[in-house]
């Protein structure tokens, strides 16, 4: 029985196409997405970064941070551009789709609940940006008891250095919970490594 699920974070044509959020290395981690998506499609899982319609939706500083980028909300913004890049869009389904409105995909404890129900114990983290989404991804299923993989050529970021300290950070302070791997390592260990 599968006990691991591959979260895929934020790979939307809001992140890969000319937006201010433009993220230029998605286009170089797609293909090894896609080899997971491909292998294994019923165990992978699709977030979408959903901006509101507009800043006052959200509570606190969110509604701060979508009036500096009122032109991300869903008044002024392409609703396409929600949706995932096409390359992976043809994989739902199988896959699935989770919507989100904050960085980390745990906050409203859906996807747990979801995850609990079909005994996942193992998360294998892919997306962008590895400074922002996919690490709130990874501290929050560290948090609730999950082991995590990230699979360091499968995530991008718009900033170099701040990909780079984020990989190195997971890998030596998360040792215990978390591990980094390559796609092609994580491939070749199925199924016996995390079945």
């Amino acid at each position: 029985m599968r006990r691991w699920v591959h979260l895929c974070i934020d790979m939307q044509r809001l992140f890969a196409e000319d937006t201010p959020w433009h993220v230029a290395w998605m286009k170089e981690v797609s293909p090894q997405v896609e080899a997971v998506a491909d292998r294994h499609p019923e165990a992978t899982i699709f977030t979408r970064f959903v901006p509101p319609r507009e800043p006052e939706e959200m509570p606190g500083m969110w509604s701060t941070y979508y009036e500096k980028w009122w032109m991300m909300t869903r008044k002024n913004l392409d609703p396409a551009l929600i949706d995932l890049v096409p390359s992976l869009r043809g994989r739902v389904p199988p896959a699935r789709i989770f919507d989100k409105m904050t960085y980390s995909p745990w906050v409203s404890g859906e996807l747990h609940s979801v995850l609990v129900n079909e005994g996942v114990d193992t998360v294998v983290l892919t997306g962008g940006e590895t400074d922002v989404c996919v690490l709130a991804a990874a501290l929050g299923a560290i948090d609730l008891g999950y082991r995590v993989v990230v699979l360091k050529d499968a995530v991008c970021s718009g900033a170099d250095d701040t990909h780079d300290a984020s990989l190195e950070l997971l890998g030596d302070r998360f040792s215990v919970q978390l591990r980094l791997a390559t796609t092609d390592q994580f491939l070749s260990d199925l199924p016996s490594v995390w079945s």
